[in-house]
């Protein structure tokens, strides 16, 4: 978004001057505005801003690493696995079936019994 309206202010300041290097003109500006967004300038406003949201979250995080420790994870997702890995054969005894079908379907077609 930033790129396409640079765009059009280089095209509408080519116009008005046509010796204009928009990149020369705007390269201080680019990077003030950087170093606000992303440097140090911005993780400081970031800081500031979450601070207040660490302070909650910071006297939990031990009982909820426990937690997420102490689950179960492996256990759902071998049920998972093993659900999938049924639906799998299923499916693939269905196939198997279907070709069979076909097979003979094309044998007799060939003897002209069908």
């Amino acid at each position: 978004m930033l790129q396409k309206t640079l765009l059009n202010i280089e095209g509408l300041g080519r116009q008005l001057d046509p010796d204009l290097d928009l990149w020369t003109t705007a390269k201080p500006f680019l990077e003030r505005w950087m170093s606000e967004q992303i440097g140090w300038r911005g993780l400081l406003r970031t800081l500031r801003h979450e601070a207040p949201y660490w302070a909650n979250t910071l006297p939990q995080l031990p009982r909820l690493v426990h937690r997420a420790l102490a689950e179960d994870r492996l256990g759902a997702l071998r049920v998972s696995v093993e659900r999938l890995a049924a639906e799998n054969a299923r499916r693939n005894d269905l196939l198997a079936a279907l070709l069979v079908v076909l097979v003979v379907g094309l044998i007799l077609l060939g003897i002209g019994l069908f």
